[in-house]
């Protein structure tokens, strides 16, 4: 299997290339040139990667929920990469991502997301390993201030995104004996992206590239940016 993979949902820019049992990926933390990097490191990488654009299964990228900008940025360049080729799309949470990243780097099973969402809130989530390595969302993602978010049932979670690092005291208290310890520095990587979009095209789970839209979960937001525009 084929799959180009990209994310700019929050401070980090990150693409890769899935080719069969190998993977090749380009990491940056620049977040103000996330526009600029994208798709140079798409390029990059198939010309690497010796794979041409037409012959990948799926082109997956990083959904949101993230920076307003960033998801808007990834959802963009998603659609326009894989309608130039007629690609099918493969959505990704970035909180799955970050949970995937923090399993494969850490060897946890359990891990508790939050990307800090600013005004006081975070976008949550809570991922558990299946049998097969992969990273399933338990309940809902959801965006809220720390100090109300749902907590998972049982012990040793690992908290893992920013959003540990900006609250991290609310969390903690939160969180209670459920938490085993977290690693505020994970953040999405298209490598993770790659591997559960592999899942998710093995199980048809793909959309046409005109459908590659953003998940903002504030919805509050995204109304008023859409009331301004319209404004304007």
């Amino acid at each position: 299997m084929k799959i180009l993979a990209l994310d700019t949902s929050t401070e980090a820019c990150s693409a890769a290339l899935l080719n069969g049992n190998d993977i090749l990926s380009r990491y940056a933390l620049q977040p103000r040139k996330h526009a600029e990097l994208i798709l140079p490191m798409l390029e990059e990488l198939l010309v690497e990667g010796g794979v041409c654009l037409g012959e990948l299964d799926a082109l997956a990228f990083g959904c949101g929920p993230g920076s307003f900008t960033g998801v808007r940025i990834a959802a963009a360049t998603a659609q326009g990469v894989a309608a130039s080729a007629n690609l099918a799309v493969i959505p990704i949470s970035s909180l799955a991502a970050i949970a995937q990243h923090a399993a494969d780097e850490f060897s946890v099973t359990k891990v508790a997301c939050a990307i800090d969402a600013r005004m006081g809130e975070v976008y949550w989530g809570c991922y558990r390993q299946n049998a097969a390595g992969h990273m399933i969302l338990e309940g809902k993602e959801c965006v809220m201030a720390p100090e109300e978010i749902p907590l998972p049932l049982d012990l040793d979670w690992t908290g893992a995104g920013s959003g540990w690092s900006s609250y991290e005291e609310a969390l903690v208290l939160r969180m209670g004996s459920t938490l085993e310890g977290f690693k505020a520095e994970v953040l999405p990587h298209a490598t993770a992206i790659a591997q559960l979009a592999a899942v998710a095209c093995q199980q048809g789970r793909v959309i046409p590239a005109g459908q590659a839209l953003p998940v903002y979960l504030r919805n509050k937001v995204a109304r008023k940016s859409v009331r301004i525009l319209h404004d304007g």
